[in-house]
């Protein structure tokens, strides 16, 4: 049941094993940690282990000292993966340290701040209103993948200027790259590759096309006429940066909202209230954001010998940070296993903290609002008819199956 605390010890969860998280997040175990350790050392087998940063005051830390904790080094998974694959994986945002981290996203800032995403307001009711639309011809569906998925694809296909027939194929190949641990949704060896260079060389093919036809007003060609360090950002570097940018859009922002209903579902006086004041909303959005956050961790490599909570941690230790765990610790949050629409303040870490705070952010809570409002607006009822089911992965925090019925 959602909030409560399962008889699981310490030394019998496995935060490496994507079968840890299959049956639901080991919260109990993961709040005695933070109590008793907080940054816990995760054997791993065949390579390295990795140190689990549990409390909130650490990941914070951790996030705003990229001299100590890089990025780049090891990448952003506890699982190291091969020199070709580390180098396309350091073509995207957030496994670049500073100063390359500021090169590369000063000149997209622009097109994410309050100001011009608030502009698209308008639009993104007009997506939602067409999904619930297409929802409501049928008395069932398959929430994650029918209608939570369908907003994100559709806004990223429009920003970047995509062919309509290419959306779905993203989505799927989205879905690849960041749920390769799950064999329904990856594939054999997949890894973030091959799933991740064939996106990456749909964006090269992508850049070479727009060049050469002239670019337009989309963010597609804003990304290709910037300068990063006083150059145009090669063909080869937009294939990283696409995959980072498209994956991250479309993966967080499903799961943020197929968990989302979910929750709301088994919290149905928060949902009628929500129902009876849409005020509550973006309220309800960041809590719904601390409660589900869509990434369990991303890792960082530590550059020198640092302490954190006591723990010594050697330079080359990985370390990762626990964002399911920091949005629950005690000594930030007042009952911190209790969703609560109303809880405030709320300093979740659900889009990470200091230069790497997500550039998306300030869309993903537009669409959460939006989404969720257009959505109590259509249906009336909405009841869970099937089991849900998460996705097996140790990193991504969300459903690939949530069946609902839908009462118009």
């Amino acid at each position: 049941m959602a909030g409560t605390l399962e008889a699981v010890g310490p030394g019998q969860v496995d935060l490496a094993d994507p079968d840890t998280f299959s049956e639901g997040v080991p919260h109990g175990a993961l709040a005695r940690l933070r109590h008793s350790d907080p940054v816990h050392w995760q054997p791993m087998p065949g390579e390295p282990g990795f140190w689990a940063v549990l409390r909130h005051a650490d990941v914070v830390r951790i996030g705003r000292h990229s001299e100590v904790f890089s990025a780049a080094v090891g990448g952003i998974t506890v699982e190291d993966v091969e020199t070709e694959t580390l180098q396309r994986v350091r073509q995207m945002l957030p496994a670049m340290d500073p100063p390359r981290h500021g090169t590369h996203r000063g000149p997209l800032s622009t097109h994410f701040r309050p100001k011009a995403i608030a502009e698209l307001e308008s639009r993104v009711r007009d997506v939602c209103r067409a999904i619930m639309a297409e929802a409501a011809e049928r008395t069932e569906v398959e929430f994650v993948g029918e209608v939570a998925a369908q907003l994100p694809v559709r806004m990223i296909g429009e920003l970047f200027g995509l062919p309509v027939q290419d959306w779905e194929y993203l989505r799927r190949l989205a879905e690849r790259i960041t749920a390769s641990q799950d064999p329904d949704l990856g594939e054999p060896g997949d890894g973030l590759m091959p799933g991740g260079a064939e996106m990456a060389g749909y964006a090269r093919d992508l850049a070479a096309q727009r060049r050469l036809r002239g670019l337009g007003d989309d963010l597609t060609s804003a990304i290709l006429g910037a300068q990063f360090g006083g150059e145009p950002m090669s063909d080869s570097d937009f294939g990283g940066f696409f995959v980072q940018l498209v994956t991250a859009g479309n993966d967080t922002t499903k799961g943020v909202l197929s968990s989302g209903l979910l929750t709301l579902l088994r919290h149905p006086d928060q949902l009628a209230e929500l129902r009876a004041d849409p005020g509550l909303l973006p309220g309800a959005v960041e809590e719904i954001l601390r409660y589900d956050n869509p990434l369990h961790y991303f890792r960082r490599t530590a550059m020198i010998d640092t302490e954190l909570s006591g723990t010594m941690i050697r330079a080359g230790d990985k370390v990762a940070m626990y964002y399911t765990s920091a949005n629950r610790d005690e000594k930030v949050f007042a009952d911190p296993q209790h969703f609560d629409i109303h809880r405030s303040p709320n300093p979740h870490l659900s889009f990470g903290m200091g230069a790497h705070f997500c550039l998306g952010a300030h869309l993903a809570r537009l669409e959460g609002r939006v989404f969720f409002g257009e959505l109590l607006r259509a249906f009336r009822g909405i009841d869970l008819v099937g089991e849900p089911v998460r996705i097996r992965s140790n990193l991504n925090n969300s459903l690939k199956r949530l069946p609902v019925g839908l009462r118009a």
